[in-house]
């Protein structure tokens, strides 16, 4: 065995991961078994005092036993992805804060995403997103401008695979058609010069199907809706690599159920190991018949190069 003093903020489950000893209750057996008598753990790990750590051929013995609380089915779900005649409305909701040493900064977008399912195409499923009803606590001709032309492409085409991750996002051929026309109506609203930068850039991004594809899919509702939520768990965690951030910063998101007891909505908790400046964590709402999204709420933080992000993002659904 091996002794070992308590540090600070040490659990039974942090030490038991720490060790590869499955269930952390043995940790504590084996303790209490060898140690003295005023050593003895009651409740939780006392910091400074000795813990009596098992050897690597009991702590294999003990994971045969397979007890692990993590190997709960029901925390090792497979979600479904079900989205034949869906059909809903959700507000979303998405606060930006900006912090440096001089000025704070922030800005609160509000509009509504209706999506709807509506085909199987190729193994794919095709939906139809329309975002309307945009406001912003602070309003700015640039808002108007990207809210209005957003309007002017719905409806945006989203194809998943049969896991609900996004393969595609596209605009409807007529739409593209008659883009002249959209632009020339979006010019006729907006004249000022800087506009016109604006709405150059837009129409740039819109005719190229392939640099319109990477924009969209970098779309924070559609990133955070259409995420790889559904990957397989493996004692009690499935992991998804995501983007957070304008600069798109990758990270591995470790996923989790909240609460063993769910029915017809499972809540899945999603965090990231901690870094240096970058911080996540989301909880998703899940239909267990269907596997669709119901309401996500996400915050994360990212610090560099002296400016400080925060952002808090929110999707419920309404009909």
């Amino acid at each position: 065995m091996i002794v070992h003093f308590i540090l600070s903020g040490e659990t039974l489950e942090s030490i038991s991961e720490e060790i590869h000893l499955e269930n952390p209750k043995y940790l504590k057996e084996f303790h209490n078994l060898h140690c003295a008598k005023e050593d003895i753990i009651h409740d939780k790990l006392i910091p400074r005092k000795k813990l009596l750590i098992p050897d690597s051929k009991t702590i294999k013995e003990y994971n045969s036993r397979n007890d692990a609380p993590f190997k709960d089915p029901r925390l090792n779900p497979e979600l479904p992805f079900k989205p034949e005649n869906f059909s809903k409305i959700f507000s979303v909701t998405n606060t930006e804060i900006e912090e440096t040493e001089l000025d704070k900064k922030n800005n609160i977008l509000l509009y509504t995403v209706s999506l709807k399912w509506i085909a199987m195409e190729k193994n794919f499923h095709v939906f139809h997103l329309f975002k309307n009803n945009f406001s912003t606590e602070h309003g700015s001709m640039m808002n108007d401008i990207a809210s209005v032309s957003i309007r002017a492409l719905n409806p945006i085409i989203i194809k998943t695979n049969e896991k609900g991750e996004v393969m595609n996002v596209s605009l409807k051929e007529e739409t593209i058609d008659n883009f002249g026309r959209i632009r020339e109506n979006l010019s006729d609203l907006f004249p000022d010069k800087y506009a016109k930068i604006y709405l150059d850039e837009f129409e740039f991004a819109v005719l190229d199907k392939d640099l319109f594809d990477q924009r969209m899919k970098e779309d924070i509702f559609i990133k955070m809706y259409f995420s790889s939520l559904r990957n397989g768990f493996k004692n009690g965690k499935s992991f998804i690599k995501q983007t957070i951030g304008e600069d798109n910063i990758p990270i591995e998101v470790v996923q989790k159920v909240e609460d063993e007891a769910y029915t017809n909505e499972i809540t899945l908790q999603q965090n990231i190991q901690p870094e240096p400046g970058i911080d996540f964590n989301g909880k998703y709402v899940v239909s267990t018949e269907t596997g669709m999204v119901k309401n996500i709420e996400i915050k994360y933080f990212i610090s560099q190069y002296g400016v400080k992000s925060t952002n808090f993002f929110s999707v419920k659904e309404l009909s």
